[in-house]
């Protein structure tokens, strides 16, 4: 999958460090075996598929979705990411525990950022980004994919559960590491990712569900991140101004404004998935009107709009019922558990919402944001406790009083 193979981006695309067809047949290979791995455990993956049916209306509505694609035979043949795409993740999420995915993210993002950081001093030519000056890209193409990925590292090495004295030091290295890596990479959006979810998860680890003090934390903290969101909205053009960017986000306001336009002929099913960038349709070409005729948008640069543009609202829709359903499991078990890797799952969810405010980085070709989607959603649902020492999770529907108090919990970290 793009992003865990070298040579590909985190949005699949090829970097010219390994050949593209060594990519592709990585590709393949690894949904073979998932594939034939869930068919040979048919029991274990119906039941984690029986965990979400909403995903999997979204997924053959994705499928499907050349039924009324501008361009039937280009949405077809990019359907395969698609099913690559879920074939791996819901292999991770049906064959390993949080425990051990966690472990096996630590483990190949760590590969990843070693691997970048030799290239960029070894070899600059393929590890610094060529198109801004300083700026590190190591295996992933481009400085933002890089920093996107280092992100996911320092979340993955935070998550890390210490089970010997050794793992403490493997787990501090790879904080450190990562968080260096973001910072050479020059890429804002990636550094702000990684204050914010610093921020998210020190306030879980550290004021889970613990009665009275956490709801008025909670609140306080609502009420403060609300007012920055206003602060932010309201003096944009100012604060980008002085971070050096462009207050129309390279462009990203003007391709959103036309792109929702678009979607607008085609509200409830959209274009079909990746129709609406195919190479042969009209509306790419209409959006460099408004920038440059030079310049052919390849996406949506927003995550939330790419898939509305592929399945329409109703895609969105049903996409937003598995987020918001999933997030607020992710939320119940990261204050009710004093376990590492439960951080693991808010913070991810976290992540790709806010990454995907300003990129796509969700159904667009194959990529590892959406394997690791589907793995965390499948999982973070599992309606029986993740761990020995937890109780059932409650419905959502009950009370949050329900969860388990943090002092009757094991310190596992």
């Amino acid at each position: 999958m793009g992003g865990l193979t070298p040579g590909a981006s985190a949005d699949g695309v090829d970097t010219g460090l390994v050949p593209e067809i060594i990519v592709t047949m990585i590709r393949y290979f690894i949904w073979f075996v998932s594939a034939l791995l869930l068919l040979l455990n048919g029991k274990r993956t119906l039941i984690t598929m029986r965990r979400d049916w909403i995903l999997w209306i979204l997924t053959f509505l994705v499928l499907f979705s050349f039924a009324w694609s501008d361009f039937p035979e280009w949405t077809l043949l990019g359907n395969r990411e698609i099913a690559q795409m879920t074939c791996f993740g819901l292999y991770i999420a049906t064959r390993f525990s949080l425990r051990e995915q966690v472990k096996l993210y630590a483990v190949t993002f760590g590969i990843g950022a070693i691997a970048s950081a030799a290239f960029a001093i070894a070899m600059p030519s393929v590890g610094l980004d060529i198109d801004h000056v300083g700026a590190w890209r190591g295996l992933y193409g481009h400085k933002n994919v890089f920093g996107s990925m280092m992100v996911m590292t320092f979340l993955a090495f935070f998550a890390l559960p210490v089970e010997r004295p050794l793992d403490r030091w493997i787990k501090r290295i790879g904080i450190g590491g990562a968080a260096a890596l973001i910072l050479l990479s020059t890429s804002r959006t990636a550094l702000v990712l990684a204050f914010t979810l610093l921020a998210l998860m020190w306030f879980y680890r550290n004021y889970r569900w613990q009665g009275k003090r956490s709801i008025v934390l909670g609140s306080l903290g609502v009420l403060v991140g609300g007012a920055v969101t206003v602060g932010i909205l309201t003096n944009w053009v100012a604060l980008l101004t002085a971070l050096g960017r462009d207050p129309t986000l390279t462009g990203r306001t003007y391709i959103w404004k036309v792109s929702l336009n678009y979607l607008l002929e085609r509200p409830l099913f959209g274009f079909g998935r990746s129709s609406f960038w195919a190479p042969d349709s009209p509306y790419p070409r209409a959006i460099s009107t408004y920038l440059s005729q030079s310049f052919r948008a390849p996406h949506a640069h927003n995550g939330f709009i790419e898939i509305a543009l592929d399945v329409g609202l109703v895609g969105l829709a049903l996409f937003l019922i598995c987020y918001v359903s999933g997030f607020l499991k992710a939320l119940m078990r990261a204050y009710g558990s004093k376990h590492p890797e439960h951080i693991w799952s808010l913070g991810f969810l976290t992540f790709l919402a806010l990454n995907n405010m300003t990129e796509s980085y969700m159904l667009r070709l194959a990529n590892v944001y959406w394997v690791l989607f589907i793995a965390t959603l499948l999982t973070v649902k599992q309606r029986m406790p993740i761990f020995e020492d937890e109780p059932e999770l409650p419905l959502l529907t009950r009370s949050y009083r329900e969860l388990p108090q943090v002092g009757k919990v094991r310190e596992q970290v």
